[in-house]
C-alpha cells in the first residue's frame, strides 16, 4: 500500500510540472483538404474570427488572388539554439519537411524537429565552417560546401558518400542542382563557377567571367540556365552546355549577395545587393525589371515561397524580415516583422509545405515563423513586433489555442495581479482554489485558467502603434487589405 501511494504521489508531482511543447499540427488540415477535393466540395471560407481556426487549410488551398494573404508567415512560434552557440550561415529543410538541417561555423550539422522544434542530433560534417547546403530535387542527396573549398555529398541519413577535396581554391558560397539532378553547379570566392557531373563527381565545365568573388548561383528549375551574382556588382546568366555567358545585368552598384529563380515556373529572377536594393526581373521579356525597392538597411537574403509564385521573403541586415507580393504591391512589402532577429539575418528557408519559415541570424539562433490564427490578438503584438525583449522573452510566447491573452492598451495583456482580499477566518485553501484559477506552478492566472507562462511587468505602449481596421490582416501595410474579408 505504501509503495502504491508513493507511486501515485510521484505521478501527481510529475504531472504538475509537465509543460507541452509548441507543435505545428499538419496531418488534420491535409486530411480535410484531401476530403474536400476528393468529394468536389467547396473549401470553407476564412473570416477574421477565432472560431474559423478550424477551417484553416494547408497553404496549397490558398493560391488565388482573394485568399493568398492567408499564407503570410508572420507569427513567431519558437526560438531554438545550440548549447554551444555559433554563427549559422546556412539552414535547409529536409525534402519531406520533417526536420531542419542547421550548419554552423564550426563545421557541425544539427537536426531540429520541424513540428515540435526540439533538438534531435548533432554531427561534425566538415573541418571548417559549412557555408552552404542544398538538397537535390528528388530529395535523394544533399551537397554541402565549406570555407576550405571542399564539397561533400550526403545521403538522406547523413552518410557521406563522396568528398570533392579542393573543388575550389577559396570558400564555397553556393551550390545548386540542375532540373534533372544529373549535374550541380558551385560558386566560390575564387571568381569562378564549376559544373559537376553528379554520377561520378567529376568537373565538367568552368564558368569564368566574373572579376571578383561569386556570392550566389542558382539553376533554372526547368531549363538549362544558370544565374550567378558576384562582388563585382554583376548578375550573369550562363549556358551550362556551352559554358558561355548569355547575358549580364549591370543594374547594381554594389556587391550582389543573392540571386534566385522563382522555383515553380522559373519566369522570375530575384536579386538583392549591398547597394540596399531589391530587383525582380522577368526573363521572358529580355530581363525586364518588374520591381525595384530600396531600403535603409542592406538586404542579405532572398527566398521564394514554394506555394505562391508571386510571394517572396527578404532578410535584412538589421534583423527584419519582409514579405513581398508582386501581385499586390510592387512598391513596398505587404508584411514586415521589424524585430525578427537581434542581428543580421544570414539564411532563411521555407518548409516544403509553405506553412513554416525558418530564419537564422548572427545572433546565433534559429527562429520559426508560422501563419497566424484568424483574429489572434497576439499574432502581431509580441516582442518581434514591438521590440519589448526582456530576458527570456520567447518563453512567454504560448501558442496554445486556450492561451490567447486579451488585448489591452499596452498590447497583449500580462497576467492580472492577484487582487483577492485576505481570506476570512474559517475560509479553507481548497475553497479558495475553487473560486480562482492557478497555473501548474501555483501562480495566479486571471484569465480563466489560460496559462500563458508570461510573468513580466506590464509593457509600455509601443510608439507608432496602430489599430487594425476590420477586414485587414494585422501587420500588413495600411493600404493592403485582405481580399474577400471585408
Amino acid at each position: 500500500m505504501e509503495s502504491s501511494a508513493t507511486t501515485e504521489h510521484l505521478t501527481q508531482a510529475q504531472k504538475k510540472y509537465v509543460t507541452h511543447r509548441r507543435t505545428v499540427e499538419v496531418t488534420s488540415p491535409f486530411n480535410r483538404l484531401y476530403y474536400y477535393q476528393k468529394h468536389g466540395l467547396r473549401l470553407p471560407a476564412i473570416e477574421p474570427e477565432t472560431s474559423y481556426t478550424a477551417n484553416l487549410l494547408p497553404p496549397t488551398a490558398y493560391q488565388g488572388a482573394t485568399d493568398r494573404a492567408v499564407n503570410v508567415v508572420g507569427k513567431f512560434t519558437h526560438l531554438s539554439s545550440n548549447k554551444v552557440k555559433h554563427v549559422i550561415p546556412a539552414i535547409q529543410w529536409t525534402p519531406e519537411g520533417r526536420r531542419l538541417v542547421v550548419a554552423t561555423y564550426n563545421g557541425e550539422l544539427s537536426l531540429w524537429n520541424g513540428f515540435s522544434f526540439n533538438f534531435e542530433s548533432l554531427m561534425q560534417a566538415h573541418d571548417s565552417a559549412v557555408t552552404t547546403m542544398k538538397y537535390s530535387h528528388a530529395g535523394d542527396w544533399m551537397v554541402s560546401g565549406d570555407t576550405d573549398g571542399t564539397i561533400k555529398i550526403w545521403q538522406p541519413n547523413f552518410n557521406m558518400v563522396k568528398e570533392l577535396d579542393g573543388a575550389h581554391t577559396e570558400s564555397i558560397r553556393d551550390v545548386a542542382f540542375s532540373a534533372s539532378d544529373a549535374k550541380f553547379v558551385s560558386c566560390s570566392d575564387d571568381n569562378i563557377l564549376k559544373i559537376w557531373n553528379f554520377s561520378n563527381g567529376r568537373e565538367e565545365r568552368v564558368l569564368s567571367g566574373h572579376h571578383w568573388d561569386v556570392k550566389s548561383c542558382d539553376w533554372h528549375p526547368t531549363m538549362g540556365l544558370i544565374a550567378s551574382a558576384s562582388k563585382d556588382n554583376l548578375v550573369k546568366l550562363w549556358d551550362p552546355r556551352a559554358g558561355s555567358c548569355l547575358a549580364t545585368i549591370f543594374k547594381f552598384k554594389h556587391t550582389v549577395l543573392k540571386t534566385r529563380f522563382q522555383p515553380t515556373q522559373g519566369n522570375l529572377l530575384g536579386a538583392v545587393s549591398k547597394d540596399k536594393s531589391l530587383r525582380i526581373f522577368d526573363i521572358r521579356y529580355g530581363m525586364r525589371e518588374l520591381m525595384l525597392i530600396r531600403d535603409e538597411a542592406d538586404y542579405m537574403d532572398l527566398v521564394w515561397s514554394p506555394i505562391n509564385e508571386s510571394v517572396f521573403t527578404i532578410g535584412n541586415y538589421d534583423g527584419a524580415i519582409k514579405h513581398f507580393d508582386l501581385l499586390q504591391d510592387t512598391q513596398a512589402p505587404v508584411h514586415t516583422i521589424p524585430y525578427a532577429h537581434d542581428k543580421c539575418i544570414t539564411s532563411m528557408a521555407y518548409n516544403p509545405a509553405g506553412n513554416i519559415l525558418a530564419s537564422a541570424s548572427k545572433d546565433r539562433t534559429i527562429r520559426f515563423w508560422t501563419r497566424a490564427r484568424p483574429s489572434d490578438p497576439n499574432a502581431f503584438d509580441d516582442p518581434s513586433y514591438n521590440n519589448e525583449k526582456i530576458n527570456g522573452w520567447y518563453f512567454g510566447i504560448n501558442n496554445n489555442i486556450n492561451a490567447v491573452r486579451e488585448k489591452s492598451e499596452f498590447g497583449a495583456a500580462p497576467p492580472a495581479p492577484d487582487l483577492t482580499p485576505a481570506m476570512p477566518t474559517g475560509f479553507t485553501a481548497s475553497a479558495h482554489h475553487n473560486n480562482h484559477n492557478y497555473n501548474n506552478h501555483g501562480n495566479y492566472n486571471g484569465h480563466g485558467g489560460r496559462n500563458n507562462g508570461f510573468s513580466s511587468p506590464e509593457k509600455k505602449k509601443p510608439t507608432g502603434g496602430s489599430t487594425t481596421a476590420p477586414g485587414t490582416l494585422p501587420g500588413l501595410s495600411s493600404s493592403s487589405t485582405l481580399p474577400g474579408l471585408n
